[in-house]
């Protein structure tokens, strides 16, 4: 069942990559040949959006797959460098189209863009609503965060921009108006800008979640400490904490006496739950597995079977 999530997840994230590579490639062809500046920045925009899209793609698969020793939190990091690496291309992208817009601003702009750039870039906003409300959909469905609503509302800000810049254009050339030739290049300029801001947030963000999980990661001490003042808990194994957005959910393993009944270990699982929940309110579910005390496997053989001093509930 949570394969299906995961598939149903990705299937929707792969339909969102397609259709921006798509989208990225026609209207970059379109921005050279007809040479918009604002067309061309809005196809990388689109590309930007493939690179975030392959992000959401590896969070995916980093909480699909389980946790081990080399990664006792998952494999969360794979996002984090994931992300850090688009970031920079993001801003590298965004400083080249910045200076492009800059230098055809400077140089002088004697011509407008063709009709037909205009309606590429209509056409590419529909594209993107029908995607968009797809995934939203597709999210709801699965229990996934898979849309983004301020890479939408980055996405229309940059669509106004290249339809402002490329129809200015256009005016200009049908009322003979030269100066409205700029609007195409200033429109570039400030969607370089939204690019430049998106590689900014993004760093920004993984910087945050990076440094926000290492300190939920100190934190365990005082999970597991808590743990180990419940009554019958003999040791805590281990323990995991997964933060999924703005809650977290937490694994663990405790051991217990080997000697009591099945029914007394679930009742000691079910207080060690009551009591992590209930002391830390940011925590939303706790999976506990219990499991009979291993004094020492395996020289286990060495000690006295019927020394029997390990605490229980009824104690």
């Amino acid at each position: 069942m949570i394969d299906k999530r995961f598939q149903k997840a990705a299937f929707a994230v792969w339909i969102g990559i397609a259709s921006n590579i798509v989208l990225a490639v026609l209207k970059g062809f379109v921005g050279i040949t007809a040479g918009s500046k604002a067309l061309l920045a809005d196809a990388i925009h689109s590309a930007s959006n493939v690179a975030g899209s392959f992000t959401a793609l590896v969070s995916i698969r980093a909480a699909k797959l389980s946790a081990d020793e080399d990664r006792p939190y998952g494999h969360g990091k794979a996002e984090a460098v994931a992300s850090i690496l688009i970031s920079v291309l993001l801003l590298i992208i965004g400083i080249e189209l910045g200076v492009s817009a800059v230098k055809a601003l400077w140089a002088g702009v004697d011509s407008a863009p063709p009709g037909y750039a205009l309606g590429i870039i209509v056409i590419s906003l529909v594209v993107k609503e029908i995607i968009f409300r797809y995934k939203y959909h597709a999210g709801k469905q699965t229990g996934s965060q898979i849309t983004n609503f301020r890479e939408r509302r980055f996405d229309i800000i940059s669509a106004l921009f290249a339809v402002l810049g490329v129809s200015g254009a256009l005016i200009g050339t049908y009322w003979d108006l030269p100066f409205f030739f700029y609007f195409d290049p200033a429109a570039g300029l400030f969607i370089s800008l939204l690019i430049l801001k998106k590689g900014y947030n993004l760093v920004r963000e993984t910087i945050h979640k990076t440094l926000y999980q290492m300190l939920h990661q100190e934190d365990a001490a005082e999970l597991i400490n808590t743990v180990q003042r419940v009554k019958g808990v003999i040791s805590v194994d281990d323990l995991t904490a997964r933060e999924h957005g703005h809650y977290v959910i937490v694994d663990m393993k405790i051991s217990v006496n080997p000697k009591i009944s099945v029914l007394e270990g679930h009742d000691i699982a079910r207080l060690a739950k009551q009591q992590l929940m209930k002391r830390f309110i940011h925590i939303t579910d706790v999976y506990v597995r219990v499991n009979p005390y291993d004094p020492g496997y395996p020289y286990k053989n060495n000690m006295d079977s019927e020394h029997d001093d390990y605490p229980t509930l009824v104690h």
